[in-house]
């Protein structure tokens, strides 16, 4: 269980200096927050001994009263590995750079009291940072060409000099990719991958059951994209895509086409579904989908995300 524990009172300051621990960029705001996607949380850093991140909702978290702004906490990591009863006690200030004046907005709280992280209370931090009237607004300097920069500070050890920067893109170059599939009588494999492919800077996989896939119910065909080279990828890693499944008519007709969206990660490395398509419908010689014993696939990413670390 995790408890925000918002501050009665919010002391808001501005400085020069820039955040110490952690920064947090986030490219194409307006794309991450129209997607309604509730909230980012970023790669772990480590302030005294301990692993920490960031949790972001862009359009502010609504359980705990944040509708309307943007919300920010701060969150403890890796607490399976401290001692039975631990609490960890820290201060820590927020960061938002004013773009327009090269300066950064801080918000902590106003009394400075310690913020006691514990096994109930795993994230503290701020429901209503900032109003998105106030972040939003041009003249304050926050989103600058729908960029933000987004900070914290823990007042426990030095410097980590680590962060990432989140960007949202819509339509990346070439975002389409055509899989012609020859000779689809004599496919005899359960399972069907095309040869890796990139679209905005990521290698994806097409996979395709063209039988039955076992998660299917009845005689329907499975289709997903899934991330190829996962063991080349930072550990923790995770992409964000919507994106849309699609096998072509050949004679004119009406594509079979689906949509789908899904952050990516090691435990979730593909996304499609299970039951793209009847294989009855697929096969049926008047339907247009099989033309000379050829399958054409195709898969278009309509928005994804890249996350690019840097120290």
């Amino acid at each position: 269980m995790s408890n925000n524990n918002d501050a009665v009172g919010v002391l808001r300051t501005i400085r020069d200096a820039q955040p110490t621990h952690y920064l947090f960029k986030i490219e194409s705001f307006s794309i991450l927050s129209e997607e309604k996607i509730e909230k980012y949380e970023s790669d772990d850093f480590e302030v005294g001994g301990y692993k920490w991140g960031l949790c972001f909702y862009p359009n502010g978290n609504k359980k705990r009263n944040g509708d309307g702004h943007i919300s920010l906490y701060l969150v403890i990591r890796d607490t399976d590995k401290l001692p039975q009863g631990w609490e960890v006690n820290v201060q820590f200030k927020f960061f938002v750079f004013d773009h327009i004046r090269d300066k950064y907005l801080t918000i902590q709280d106003s009394d400075a009291r310690t913020r006691h992280y514990h096994q109930m209370r795993t994230e503290c931090g701020f429901s209503k940072l900032l109003s998105l009237d106030t972040f939003e607004e041009s003249t304050n300097g926050y989103l600058l060409d729908d960029s933000c920069l987004l900070g914290v500070e823990v007042f426990v050890i030095r410097y980590a000099g680590k962060g990432e920067c989140l960007s949202m893109i819509k339509e990346p170059d070439a975002n389409t990719y055509t899989w012609t599939v020859d000779n689809f009588s004599a496919i005899s494999m359960h399972s069907l991958y095309s040869k890796a492919f990139k679209i905005g800077g990521q290698n994806w996989k097409l996979c395709f059951y063209p039988k039955r896939n076992a998660e299917a119910k009845g005689e329907s065909q499975s289709l997903s994209l899934s991330v190829a080279d996962c063991e080349k990828l930072p550990l923790n890693w995770k992409k964000y895509a919507r994106f849309k499944l699609r096998v072509r008519n050949q004679v004119g007709g009406v594509h079979e086409e689906r949509e789908a969206s899904n952050w990516f990660c090691a435990s979730r490395k593909d996304w499609g579904y299970p039951n793209f398509m009847l294989l009855s419908d697929l096969t049926d010689k008047s339907s247009g989908f099989i033309v000379k014993d050829t399958l054409i696939i195709e898969v278009e990413i309509l928005v994804m995300s890249v996350v690019k670390y840097f120290s």
